[in-house]
C-alpha cells in the first residue's frame, strides 16, 4: 500500500495535509469556474449576441459531460487522481485562454467543460481513497464548503471585477488556474486502482452501460442518483434564470446583482452541508428529503419579489436547503458505489445523470425563453417541477423503506 495512503488511515481521522492540499486545488479551480462563466457572459454581451446564447453557454459546457461520462470515470481508476486533477486543470486553462483570444465562446466554454468532467471523479474519488468510510460525510461536507466558497468568491468576486475590467477578470481566472495546478504536486499520488488500463472507446461504452445499470440496481444509489439529479438541474437552471430575471424583475443592469444572488444561494449551500455533516448521516440518509422538499415553494417564492432585500432571504434558503438535502445523498452514492464498480466510475455515472438533467432543465429554459415566457413564468415553472419531482420521489423512498426494498 501506498505510504501516504497507509498514513492518511493510520494517523489522523482526517488526513489534514492531504486533504488541505486537496481542498486548496479544488477551490482554486472552482472560483475560476465561477468566475468564467460571468466573464464569458460579459463577454457575450458585448459581442451583442442573443439572449439564448447564454443557456447556450451553460449547455454547452454541460454537453461534453454527457458525451465523456462513459470514459472519465475509467480514467480517473486508470491513473493516479492526483494527476488526472492536474490535466483537467490545463485544460481548463487552453479553454479560458481560447475565450481571452477571442475563439467562439460557445466552444472555448465546451472545452472547460471537458476540464471540468475530468475533474469531476478525480476529486470525489480521492476521497474514498484517503478517508474511510465512517467519515465520507464529514468529508463530501468538507469538499463541499471548500467548493461553495469557491462558488461565493468566483461568483461575487467575477461578477464584480467584470463590471469593471473583463481583461482584468480574465487574467483573475487564468492566475487561479495556474494556481491550481501547481496545488496539484502537493496533492499524494496514490496508485490506481486499474493502473494504466487500456482506454478502448467502444468497448467503454458497452461497459459504461453495464456498470450503469449495476449501480442504478442498487436501491440506495437510485435514490441518490435521482435526488441529486434534480438537484443539479435545479442549480444549473436557477443560476441562469437570475441573471435574466434581476432586469427583468428589479430592474438592474449589471452583472454584479444577478452575481451576488448566486453567491448568497453559495452561503447558504455552505451552511446547509455544514449542517448536514452534524445533522444526517448515512443511517439517516432519508432525512435529506425534508429541506428537499422546501425547495420548490422557496423558488417559486424567490421570483415573486419585488425587492433585492426580499428574494435575497429566498436564495439564502434555497441554498441552505439545498446544501443539507444534496451533500448526505453525495455520500450515500459514493459509499454505495465504491463497494460495487468502483469510486471513479460512480462519480462518473452520477454525472451523466446529474448532467443529463441539466441539459433538459436548461433546454425547456431556452425553449420558453424563445417563445417569450418572462423569468417570472419559467421560475414558477421550476418551482412546480422542483416540488411535485421530489415530493414523488419521498414518496418511493417510504415506499422502498416500508416495504424494506
Amino acid at each position: 500500500m501506498n505510504k501516504y495512503k497507509t498514513d492518511a488511515i493510520e494517523d489522523t481521522i482526517l488526513p489534514q495535509r492531504s486533504l488541505s492540499a486537496v481542498m486548496t486545488a479544488q477551490f482554486l479551480s472552482a472560483l475560476a469556474d465561477n468566475a468564467l462563466l460571468f466573464v464569458a457572459i460579459a463577454l457575450m454581451r458585448t459581442q451583442h449576441r442573443p439572449e439564448d446564447w447564454i443557456p447556450l453557454l451553460q449547455i454547452s459546457f454541460v454537453l461534453v459531460f454527457v458525451v465523456v461520462s462513459p470514459y472519465v470515470g475509467h480514467i480517473a481508476d486508470s491513473w493516479p487522481k492526483s494527476h488526472v486533477m492536474m490535466v483537467a486543470n490545463m485544460l481548463k486553462l487552453i479553454g479560458a485562454g481560447c475565450l481571452l483570444l477571442g475563439a467562439n465562446p460557445l466552444v472555448s466554454y465546451g472545452v472547460v467543460g471537458l476540464g471540468a468532467a475530468l475533474y469531476s471523479p478525480a476529486k470525489y474519488g480521492i476521497l474514498c481513497e484517503l478517508v474511510a468510510p465512517e467519515y465520507l460525510v464529514k468529508a463530501n461536507s468538507l469538499m463541499e464548503g471548500s467548493t461553495i466558497v469557491a462558488i461565493l468568491t468566483g461568483v461575487a468576486g467575477g461578477g464584480w471585477v467584470v463590471d469593471h475590467s473583463v481583461p482584468l477578470a480574465f487574467t483573475l481566472v487564468i492566475g487561479c488556474y495556474v494556481a491550481a495546478f501547481a496545488v496539484n504536486f502537493a496533492i499524494p499520488v496514490i496508485p490506481a486502482p486499474h493502473a494504466r488500463a487500456r482506454l478502448h472507446a467502444w468497448n467503454l461504452l458497452k461497459q459504461f452501460l453495464v456498470l450503469g445499470r449495476t449501480l442504478v440496481g442498487d436501491a440506495d444509489a437510485r435514490f441518490s442518483l435521482v435526488a441529486t439529479s434534480i438537484f443539479w438541474g435545479i442549480g444549473a437552471t436557477l443560476r441562469i434564470l437570475l441573471v435574466s430575471w434581476v432586469p427583468f424583475a428589479l430592474g438592474i443592469m449589471d452583472n454584479q446583482t444577478a452575481a451576488g444572488l448566486n453567491a448568497l444561494v453559495a452561503v447558504g449551500v455552505a451552511v446547509g452541508a455544514s449542517l448536514a455533516s452534524v445533522f444526517i448521516h448515512l443511517k439517516t440518509v432519508n432525512r435529506s428529503m425534508l429541506p428537499g422538499l422546501l425547495l420548490g415553494p422557496l423558488v417559486m417564492g424567490a421570483v415573486l419579489s419585488h425587492s433585492l432585500g426580499t428574494v435575497s432571504f429566498y436564495v439564502i434558503l434555497i441554498g441552505l436547503c439545498g446544501g443539507a438535502f444534496v451533500v448526505p445523498l453525495n455520500a450515500l452514492l459514493q459509499f454505495r458505489g465504491q463497494h460495487s464498480i468502483g469510486s471513479g466510475n460512480t462519480v462518473a455515472v452520477q454525472n451523466l445523470f446529474e448532467n443529463i438533467a441539466m441539459l433538459v432543465m436548461l433546454g425547456v429554459y431556452t425553449a420558453a425563453v424563445d417563445e417569450g415566457v418572462t423569468p417570472v413564468g419559467t421560475g414558477l415553472g421550476l418551482g412546480l417541477f422542483i416540488l411535485l419531482s421530489l415530493a414523488f420521489l419521498a414518496w418511493l423512498r417510504y415506499r422502498d423503506v416500508k416495504s424494506g426494498a
